[in-house]
Formats: structure tokens, C-alpha cells, sequence
């Protein structure tokens, strides 16, 4: 039996580029059980990630073609070539190839779609037409939060048990990291909908009042990519503007990333858009980060109560929560403690969840 990951085309399934939806693949690809039997499709990189399991697809020779179609009729081929052997498919991120996919391969293999954003605002799944046919012609449908099932399910039967909640997971460290430095970052694209000049506000506010703590930004407009356009670039001057202990440090690995996180004391998620999920929160809490972060989409859901949470987020109300956390090393080390202990998305479990699902879709009548 094989199990089939297709991976949007603009992901780079390399160590060094990886966004979420790579991220997350990696993370339950290396706790399954089913590690033999998966492989994983998606654009052609060099040095990809378990590179015996991924097949890279390059670009077909006609430009006009659709790169996200190309990957998944090559798969389907390699797929169709396997007379009787069982085949799960999983699609992420890409509605609009279940139809394709579903009129290619044979009928008792087993098709699925990971939504990892709003599906309302995806090609293919806009419409309660378009959700209905992927209802019916999926086998089983992995929806990354409450908050993206019930978006999924807006005018269709909200009791389907084809739809359910699989939160991303994320690698959960035994111990909480000690060596805290007084050090507040945001991680995440440098645009807008996510907040980031808010931060930036925030932080004006209070930098000439906190000469022992520093700043700094993670990220770039387009993830992998340490490109800046108009907005960033003013981010960026107006943010180091501030003084020599506010750096916007661009795009970074994943491995990068965690010793900044590691060392870190307070994380701000000030997004203004409907968050489907929340990596970052996530990944703070498994390194013990206070958080303060906007009650949108499904980031209150992974937050909870491990952190602070704001309604109609702005610079103002960050700087509260900002000063508030600064002034009292106790409550902050209390935020830290709880953001720590009460991480639920452990990738060893998330995996082991999905992989009884594929149980079922394999061992199926």
C-alpha cells in the first residue's frame, strides 16, 4: 500500500525554504508509522527532505499549463502504473484537484483533502456547490481548525464525519528552555493582514522606556523568500529606525528560527485577518514564549488560555500587554509556564491521529 502527500506547487520541500504546509507534512511524515510507504510530490527542488520519499516534478515545457495539475497528473500516472496495490491519496491545500484526481484513478483508491486555509477563499471550494462535490467525492476531509470545519461545512450537513479537526502538530521539547533573554519578536510574512505594523507601533511606544530589552522581526513578504517590496521595506526602516536593538532579520529557517525562539521571552501575533490555524503560537509555546495574540479565526483555539488574547487588536492594546508582561518578570515567567505545559499540538501525536485515520481508509470495505 502507498500513500500519496501532493504538496502545492509554490512549496519548497528543502530544509532551508520550507513554509507550513511543508512544515507540517515533515512533522508527520517523520512520526508515522507509514514512513515506507509515503511519498511525497511537489515542485522540483534541489536537496529536498527525505529525498528517498519525495518526488520532485518539474515544470511542463508549456508555460500556460497549470504547475499545480502537472504535479498531479505525473502522480497519477506513477499511481496508475500499480495495478493492486492500495493507494491513498492526500491532497493539501489544493480543492480544486480533487476533481481532477478523482477522474484519474481507479475508484477503490482512497482520496483526501488537507485544508489548511479558509476554503471559502479557495479555488474549487468557494461556492456551497463546489464543497458539496468534495464531500461526495472525498474520502475523508483534515481541516486544521474548528474554525476552518466550520467554514468548510457552511450550508452543507454540519454532522458529516467525513470532516474532521486535525490540528497541525509541532516538535515538543522535553524540558522548558532556561536561558531566556529579554527579547520580544514577531515571526511571521511581512504584510498587512498579519499585523506587523501594529507591532511595530507598539513598540515605538515603549523602546525608549526598556533599555535592557531588544526587539526583532522574523519574516518576509513571501515565506522562503528574503525579497522586500514597498511595505516591508518601510517596516524595516521605520522598525530599526527605533535604535540598534530593533532588527527585522528577514526570512529564516526552521532551524534558525527555534534558537531565536528558544532564547526568547514574549512573542506578539498581532494578526487583523482570520488566522486558519496558528503555527507560530504553536511553535512558541513548545519554546515556552509568553504570548499576546489576536482572537481571530483558529489561533484563539490553539492560545486558549496559554496566553493573551485580544479582541479588535491594536498598537495601544499590545503596548498594555507589552508594559504589563515587562514590569513583572513573575507573571512573565508564569505566561512562559503555561504556554509550556499546556501545548497540545505534539507532532508525535498529531501523526499517530492521522495514521489511524489512514488505518481506517485502508482497511475499509
Amino acid at each position: 500500500m502507498s500513500i500519496n502527500i501532493i504538496l502545492p506547487y509554490k512549496e519548497k520541500f528543502t530544509k532551508n525554504k520550507a513554509s507550513s504546509v511543508s512544515i507540517t507534512v515533515r512533522n508527520n511524515f517523520e512520526f508515522s508509522k507509514y514512513k515506507k510507504s509515503i511519498r511525497i510530490f511537489g515542485q522540483w527542488v534541489e536537496n529536498p527532505m527525505y529525498e528517498k520519499n519525495f518526488f520532485g516534478i518539474k515544470k511542463h515545457w508549456n508555460f500556460l499549463k497549470s504547475k499545480n495539475e502537472n504535479i498531479a497528473n505525473q502522480m497519477c500516472k506513477m499511481i496508475n502504473s500499480e495495478n493492486g496495490i492500495k493507494q491513498i491519496i492526500e491532497i493539501h491545500n489544493r480543492p480544486y484537484l480533487v476533481n481532477l484526481i478523482k477522474s484519474k484513478i481507479s475508484t477503490s483508491h482512497k482520496l483526501t483533502l488537507f485544508l489548511h486555509n479558509d476554503p471559502k477563499e479557495m479555488k474549487g471550494s468557494k461556492s456551497i456547490t463546489d464543497r458539496q462535490e468534495i464531500l461526495s467525492k472525498s474520502d475523508k476531509i483534515y481541516c486544521v481548525s474548528q474554525y476552518i470545519r466550520n467554514r468548510f461545512l457552511e450550508g452543507l450537513p454540519k454532522k458529516s464525519k467525513k470532516v474532521v479537526v486535525l490540528y497541525n502538530g509541532v516538535k515538543r521539547f522535553k524540558t522548558k528552555p532556561k536561558l531566556k533573554q529579554k527579547q520580544v519578536i514577531y515571526v511571521g510574512r511581512i504584510v498587512k493582514d498579519k499585523g506587523v505594523h501594529l507591532f511595530v507601533n507598539a513598540i515605538s511606544e515603549i523602546y525608549d522606556n526598556f533599555h535592557d530589552w531588544n526587539f526583532k522581526i522574523i519574516g518576509s513578504p513571501k515565506l522562503g523568500i528574503n525579497k522586500f517590496d514597498k511595505f516591508s521595506c518601510k517596516i524595516k526602516n521605520d522598525f530599526e529606525g527605533l535604535g540598534s536593538r530593533a532588527k527585522m532579520v528577514g526570512f529564516v529557517n526552521s532551524t534558525d528560527l527555534k534558537k531565536i525562539m528558544k532564547k526568547s521571552s514574549i512573542i506578539v501575533i498581532p494578526s487583523i485577518w482570520e488566522e486558519p490555524f496558528g503555527l507560530v503560537a504553536a511553535e512558541a509555546m513548545s519554546n515556552a514564549i509568553a504570548i499576546i495574540a489576536s482572537r481571530v479565526g483558529g489561533l484563539s483555539e490553539i492560545v486558549r488560555k496559554s496566553g493573551i488574547l485580544l479582541s479588535n487588536i491594536n498598537e495601544r492594546k499590545i503596548c498594555q500587554k507589552l508594559k504589563l508582561l515587562m514590569n513583572n518578570p513573575n507573571l512573565l515567567s508564569s505566561y512562559q509556564k503555561i504556554s509550556f505545559e499546556n501545548l497540545m499540538f505534539d507532532s508525535k501525536i498529531t501523526s499517530s491521529i492521522l495514521d489511524q485515520y489512514r488505518d481506517s481508509l485502508f482497511f475499509e470495505n
